[in-house]
């Protein structure tokens, strides 16, 4: 069995898709954390078969829309004085901005670089996006880079 020590004060990233934990870690940024991360791949679950889990011992800032974006089923328990003070049950957010990339060559994005990139969701159960300008659509696979 494995042991990982519990947390004062931080944030716990439950439920996640097996395999996609790594690129919530690195989206986070949490090979260059100088606090206590604990990072589990492919751990047994009831419910999922396998999942991963992020505990973090700190409290940071997390944008919930780009998390939902990569996994839609992640729970994100917020954790004070070893007590969980906040259970978040993320989704796919409804519009995103400066997440996703235009394709289309001809968007107004790809052209104009100061425009942003504004998508809304266009299918929850496929997890489709469409650009607001050009109407392209999109599955997500285009994250921008640091974001």
């Amino acid at each position: 069995m494995l042991n990982i020590d519990q947390i004062k004060n931080g944030i716990v990233i439950d439920h996640i898709k097996a395999g996609q934990g790594i690129k919530i870690f690195s989206w986070l940024g949490l090979d260059k954390a100088s606090y206590t991360v604990a990072f589990v791949l492919n751990a047994s679950s009831g419910c999922m078969g396998r999942k991963d889990l992020i505990k973090i011992d700190n409290t940071i800032a997390i944008n919930f829309d780009i998390l939902g974006l990569i996994d839609p089923n992640i729970t994100v328990n917020i954790i004070e004085n070893e007590v969980i003070s906040e259970k978040i049950k993320l989704k796919l957010p409804e519009r995103v901005e400066n997440v996703l990339i235009c394709k289309n060559p001809r968007c107004i994005t790809s052209t104009e670089r100061y425009v942003p990139h504004v998508f809304r969701l266009d299918n929850r159960e496929l997890g489709t996006y469409r650009c607001e300008y050009c109407d392209e659509l999109s599955t997500g696979d285009f994250l921008r880079q640091g974001v």
